[in-house]
């Protein structure tokens, strides 16, 4: 029985014939190991031949499909399709999770891993991961140091072609080629131009006209004027309008994956690293075009010009005080809070500032990174080792404003001015007044009893942490302050300057009796014993009185029966070793004192400045009764038997 055939339309017949034609060719490539249409430049292979010729138009550069709309052309029919949703804003493409929509279906597939969180593209270098494979190949020039994009117009090279883009707009003159519809600004990028978009109608910022030439997109400027902030970080909340969640969740994970090559340190982000770079190559590009100043920053060069004109757009909404820098307002802001959230994990000391913290941690570790390069002291602050330089330069660089006055510290200025101006900080207990604040509060601290710096090696209390440093240095023997001429060590400055007037020959304490002149005061007051005759130190045991403690102390060892020093020579014993060290120069015909007058020596300094009286004819032992004046004491006790005896 024959079969009734139905009689197709001639569209749906050709539909079959092609089908079946598929069917066929299918059967019989997959019998063939090699594709049947090869490109005849390259030799690739291709399974289809509309395939090939798309294909073959990158060979030539034919792009026969063009936009009656602004002209752009295409080299296959998709692109041009895709090119139109610009023009026609259609948007597809919807995400399923947070409704927004996007020209292309890649561009989707894409926005989904931020939801997901899945970044399939790794490095295989340092184990970065990304979203999308475009950011990877991006990250990889960092490694290899690669620029592949080079300006036909210097040679100048970049690692990115959208910055080479921008970069080409400073030589045509099209510094802001494109234009934002809604608000009519112009950017420099094109994939930029959205960021100023998220800022809502009506409540632009002042700076509106500023320039968003490096920081925009068209579709992130967008977002500016609709206030959209899509990207939210699920640890604290943070919402940001450009994908710079990535960089910002480092905050938290603590990941710095950019290193510098020549001193280990580590960035969380690629920009900190090429700023951190410029001080190894000690490079200062923004210049101040008033003072010449230079800055590795731009951001430093537009905070110091506020110097110049006096700008402190930052101001304080408790107490009115005005700032330069948004950040010196933050941590002013701490004084009204009383918030101190730096903490010492040593101490427990707090601070407003972790600068400050850092610099405090350097009393309990102590570190002295600054070092004079002239006399090689080192110091915990850099401006302490400023102020240490006007010392060796004799530099002056704080004027009074009022009469003239220079001086090397800043403080000794700020001290100074209390001059003019009447006023001292004053004690209420003691009614002292004083130059500086922290010196009233080290006196109301002795007041109080309170001390505050105790040390962890004996547990001796001080009221000032100045006399716990100095105090330290007993225990570990530190002499930091060195004579530039003999190369004597101190341990404090104030007796390496009383050290360096034997060498100046500077007297600056005079007796107002004699005239003599002494290098310390404490010798002065010791002499000005011998014109008025009085002796404060007297021995307890048998009663004899002595013009100054050492000759007391010396007294006392007549006492004591005990004389552990014993000379190794002669037999002779001593109570001090220092003594005995003084003894054996004379076994040993050691006199290390010498007089640059005559040239005559001696074992003791003492010896020596008795000496020094027959040139100078110095006689400072002067007789109560008659006034005769002897060079050395025992001439005076001896005479003042004369008067006795009558």
């Amino acid at each position: 029985m024959n079969s009734v055939r139905t009689k197709l339309p001639l569209k749906g017949r050709k539909k079959n014939i092609r089908s079946s034609n598929r069917k066929k060719n299918k059967g019989k490539r997959s019998s063939s190991s090699s594709s049947s249409y090869h490109c005849d430049i390259c030799g690739k292979s291709f399974s289809h031949h509309p395939n090939l010729t798309r294909h073959k138009r990158i060979h030539t550069g034919e792009n026969p499909y063009r936009c009656d709309i602004c002209g752009k052309s295409f080299s296959q029919n998709g692109n041009l399709t895709i090119h139109k949703r610009i023009h026609s804003g259609e948007e597809p493409y919807h995400c399923d999770v947070c409704g927004k929509s996007f020209s292309q279906n890649a561009n989707l597939a894409t926005h989904k891993q931020i939801h997901s969180g899945k970044k399939p593209y790794r490095c295989d270098i340092c184990g970065k991961s990304f979203s999308q494979n475009s950011n990877l190949t991006r990250h990889k020039h960092i490694h290899k140091g690669d620029k592949p994009h080079h300006t036909p117009t210097s040679d100048k090279s970049f690692p990115e072609k959208s910055i080479l883009t921008t970069h080409n707009c400073i030589h045509t003159g099209k510094k802001k080629p494109y234009r934002c519809d809604i608000c009519g600004e112009t950017v420099s990028r094109n994939d930029r131009l959205s960021s100023n978009k998220r800022i809502p109608r009506g409540k632009k910022p002042n700076n509106r006209g500023k320039s968003s030439s490096q920081n925009s997109s068209v579709s992130t400027h967008k977002r500016v004027l609709r206030g959209e902030k899509p990207y939210r970080c699920d640890i604290c909340g943070k919402s940001f309008s450009q994908n710079k969640l990535s960089t910002h969740k480092r905050t938290h994970s603590g990941e710095k994956p950019y290193q510098c090559d020549i001193c280990g340190k580590s960035f969380s982000q690629n920009s900190s690293l090429i700023t951190h770079k410029r001080i190894h190559r000690s490079e200062k590009p923004y210049h101040c075009d008033i003072c010449g100043k230079s800055f590795s920053q731009n951001v430093n060069l537009r905070t110091h010009k506020r110097i110049h004109s006096g700008e402190k757009p930052y101001q304080c909404d408790i107490c009115g005080k005005s700032f330069s820098q948004n950040s010196s307002l933050i941590t002013h802001k701490r004084i009204h809070r009383s918030e101190k959230p730096y903490h010492c994990d040593i101490c427990g000391k707090s601070f407003s500032q972790n600068g400050s913290l850092n610099i405090h941690k350097r009393i309990h570790s102590g570190d002295k990174p600054y070092h004079c390069d002239i006399c090689g002291q080192s110091f915990s602050q850099n401006c302490n080792l400023v102020r240490h330089k006007h010392l060796h330069t004799e530099k002056k660089p704080y004027c009074c404003g009022i009469c003239g006055k220079s001086f090397s510290p800043n403080g000794n200025l700020t001290t100074h001015k209390y001059i003019y101006r009447g006023k001292k900080p004053y004690c209420d207990i003691c009614c002292q007044s004083f130059p500086q604040n922290d010196h009233l509060s080290a006196d109301k601290r002795i007041h109080r009893g309170k001390k505050p710096y105790h040390c962890d090696i004996c547990g001796k209390s001080f009221s000032v942490s100045c006399k716990l440093t100095k105090h330290t240095r007993i225990h570990t023997g530190e002499k930091p302050y060195h004579c530039d001429i003999c190369g004597k060590s101190f341990s404090q400055n104030g007796t390496l300057s009383t050290h360096k007037r034997i060498h100046s020959g500077y007297k600056p304490y005079h007796c107002d009796i004699c005239g003599q002149s002494f290098s310390q005061n404490c010798n002065l007051l010791r002499h000005k014993h011998i014109h008025t005759g009085t002796k404060p130190y007297r021995c307890d045991i048998c009663g004899k009185s002595f013009s100054q403690s050492g000759n007391l102390a010396t007294h006392k060892y007549v006492h004591i029966a005990n004389k552990p020093c014993r000379c190794d020579i002669c037999g002779r014993s001593f109570p001090r070793n220092d003594h005995l060290r003084t003894h054996k120069r004379v076994h040993r015909g050691e006199k290390p004192y010498r007089c640059n007058i005559c040239g005559k020596s001696f074992s003791q300094n003492c010896n020596l400045t008795k000496h020094t009286r027959i040139h100078t004819g110095e006689k400072p032992y002067r007789c109560d009764i008659c006034g005769k004046s002897f060079s050395q004491n025992i001439h005076l006790s001896k005479h003042k038997t004369i008067h006795k005896s009558v």
